[in-house]
Order: structure tokens, then C-alpha cells, then sequence
């Protein structure tokens, strides 16, 4: 899976060929969460700061 980009322990991936709606994936430590680009509702458990940080 692509990495887009990494930062203060966060890796954001996005696939290729996945199903609809574009969304994209991050990752920070055991957490994970999915977040719909056009609507920016998350799916999935992260910790306070770091959805924070990946929703600026």
C-alpha cells in the first residue's frame, strides 16, 4: 500500500484500486481509522491528538 506521507508517529496510505468512496487510511501505533475525503467522517478509534493532527 502506498505510503502518502508520515509524521509525529502517523502513516497515512492510500490504496490504488479500493472500493468508493475515496478515502484514505491512518495508522498510529495499534490504532487505525479510515476518513472519506469529500465528507471527512472517520471510522475506526484514534487517539485525540493524533486525529487531531491528521484532520489539519
Amino acid at each position: 500500500m502506498p505510503e502518502i506521507s508520515r509524521f509525529l508517529g502517523i502513516i497515512i496510505r492510500m490504496y490504488l484500486r479500493e472500493h468508493a468512496p475515496p478515502h484514505f487510511h491512518a495508522e498510529h501505533g495499534e490504532y487505525e481509522i479510515t476518513v472519506d475525503i469529500k465528507t471527512g467522517v472517520v471510522t475506526g478509534r484514534f487517539p485525540r491528538r493524533a486525529l487531531n493532527a491528521v484532520l489539519d
